[in-house]
């Protein structure tokens, strides 16, 4: 899914793997210890879909997509919960399929809409398959709060980091600038510009919120913004040296990290120096003056760009924000309607023929089917067959897990000590791969069902179950909808090279912020095409024509590297270093066919 082959490795997530061992065994030793088991069981669900959706963005938005998860699964809890109380056939059939229907309709809407109508299916299959006793009200208060935990758990570092995250992503930006200005004139130079713009979009997403109103000046915040400002501008400058195709002075590959350095000091240190006094570097970039002087002769003439790097590096007063800067990066097509009304009508056809396979297999309590189903289909999570067969590979996995830890022992204590490692494997699987993340919430589900009184031997059930729903997905998406990744990059193609021939237009007469603002908005454009494009390629489709055809990728995929590399020009024209620039045209894309149409 990257741009290039190479695979960064990301630190393993420490603090959310603690949260989600304290999450689900928290609920769980309370609820033995007190005797209230079952709704402890059912908060240690709500927390097992909490951790699901816990994340290292911004505290704001982490409470934002929890209180989803939780409304949405308690409200799907209590629809199959009063279907199965009502004891009247065929009720919990009707109502999944309603939910399906429901959900399916508002998944294809944005990220939020999707996380929502999951767990709405969720809650209803685990309403609609577990008897819970106790009064109707309080399986969903439970499962609320569960969730409510797992909110507690991941806001609360906000209390003394409140901007980290946010410093964190900016800071990225110029490390990614000083690979980008590193690898100049080199095979690797567009794959580390690319990933330069994937971390100018992270920066974008996470500062999105803090780039509008007023600012108090010499606080935390507004220091961040100046850091971002001047980062854009980077990322101007990178990519037109980029363009300009030749390898760079050692000094301009240290000016990103003494640019952060000098913007970004140590916590308690937020605001930049006064005017009349030169920053000094941090120690580990100290062989780096921040002076026009100290970048040498290659910043002269013969180099607009360079001199445009060196005026950043030598830049002491932050200039004044510029009105009309994007606060928020552009919408990207999502889907169309008839898309939306497709998957609404596949995914409820999947839920009620894995719902009647489940009868017929099992009976009472064949909530895993549906509950499968659910998972897997999600074309908007990623590639479709890859999900069902780590789905498939990470129950397999788990089963044996839990297969092994029931062997050694039995007790009470020691599931528990088993569901807090799993827990904590989950957040790990989260944030790395969906096999371990399945692997360790197959194992979590296994203890908390046994808890709840089910103690059947269903290891090899569960496993028939989750390859039967798997097929059920595959069978019914690759029949009947089996261009749906390749159109949805058709249309995010199409929107990415409008954005860069709107760039082209309107760069030369533009102001300095309206220029930055198309051309953030045109290399995200072309960063989430090429996503979409990833995306499309580990999608089997049949054979057909035109650019959402098999065929057609390369096409597209080639007409998204033309239109990069006519960024980069429009960006090195702006800054004055190729008027040649200006003769280059942005590449089209005219096929009709996209994702709903």
């Amino acid at each position: 899914m990257k741009a290039s082959r190479r695979v960064p490795l990301t630190p393993l997530p420490v603090a959310a793997a603690a949260r989600g061992a304290v999450a689900l065994a928290l609920p769980l030793l309370v609820g033995v210890t007190t005797g209230h088991v079952v709704p402890a069981v059912l908060a240690g669900i709500g927390a097992l879909w909490g951790v699901s959706q816990d994340g290292a963005d911004p505290y704001r938005l982490r409470v934002r997509r929890l209180a989803c998860t939780g409304a949405a699964a308690a409200l799907g809890l209590l629809a199959g919960e009063l279907a199965l109380r009502s004891g009247r056939p065929g009720a919990v059939t009707v109502c999944l399929a309603a939910v399906a229907l429901l959900a399916g309709s508002v998944s294809l809407r944005g990220p939020l809409a999707s996380v929502a109508g999951l767990h709405l299916l969720l809650g209803a299959t685990v309403g609609g398959g577990i008897p819970v006793p106790g009064p109707w009200w309080q399986a969903p208060l439970a499962l609320l709060a569960g969730v409510g935990l797992v909110v507690v758990l991941s806001t609360a570092p906000w209390l003394w980091r409140r901007h980290a995250i946010e410093r964190a992503t900016v800071r990225a930006v110029y490390g990614a600038a000083a690979e980008a200005l590193a690898a100049a004139g080199s095979p690797g130079a567009e794959a580390a510009r690319r990933r330069l713009t994937s971390a100018l979009d992270d920066a974008h997403r996470v500062m999105g919120r803090h780039l509008t109103g007023r600012v108090r000046p010499g606080t935390e915040l507004s220091a961040l913004r100046t850091a971002f400002d001047t980062a854009v501008r980077l990322g101007e400058v990178a990519s037109a040296l980029v363009w300009e195709g030749r390898a760079l002075p050692l000094w301009a590959v240290r000016v990103p990290p003494a640019t952060a350095a000098r913007l970004l000091p140590p916590t308690g240190r937020t605001a930049p120096r006064e005017p009349d006094s030169v920053p000094a570097p941090a120690p580990h970039t100290a062989a780096v003056p921040v002076t026009v002087q100290a970048c040498g002769p290659d910043g002269g003439p013969h180099s607009p760009g360079l001199r445009a790097l060196a005026g950043l590096c030598a830049q002491t007063v932050p200039p004044a924000r510029a009105e009309g800067t994007a606060a928020r990066l552009p919408a990207q097509p999502w889907h169309g309607r008839a898309a939306q009304v497709r998957y609404a009508v596949l995914l409820t056809g999947c839920v009620l023929v894995a719902q009647l396979c489940a009868g017929l297999l099992h009976g009472p309590r064949g909530y895993w089917l549906p509950m499968t189903v659910a998972f897997v289909y999600k074309p908007d999570f990623g590639p479709v067959l890859r999900r069902a067969l780590h789905r498939c590979a990470g129950t397999v996995a788990g089963v044996a897990a839990i297969g092994a830890v029931t062997l050694l022992t039995t007790g009470t204590y020691a599931l528990i000590g088993a569901v807090a490692a799993f827990g904590a494997l989950m957040a790990v699987g989260v944030r790395h791969h969906y096999a371990l993340a399945t692997t360790a919430l197959t194992a979590v589900v296994f203890v908390l069902v046994d808890l709840l009184g089910d103690h059947r031997a269903l290891y090899s059930a569960r496993i028939l179950d989750t390859a039967l729903a798997a097929a059920v997905v595959l069978v019914a998406h690759f029949a009947l909808w089996p261009d749906s990744a390749r159109g949805r990059a058709l249309a995010r193609t199409e929107a990415a090279l409008a954005a860069a021939r709107r760039y082209a237009d309107l760069a030369p007469g533009a102001a300095p912020a309206q220029r930055h603002a198309l051309r953030r908005g045109a290399y995200h454009g072309l960063a989430e095409a090429r996503r979409a494009l990833a995306h499309a390629r580990l999608e089997p489709g049949r054979p057909g024509r035109g650019p959402a055809a098999p065929a057609g990728l390369p096409g597209l995929e080639d007409a998204v590297t033309e239109a990069e590399r006519l960024c980069d020009a429009v960006s090195a024209r702006s800054l004055g270093s190729a008027t040649a620039a200006s003769t280059l045209r942005a590449p089209r894309c005219t096929a009709a066919g996209a994702m709903g149409g």
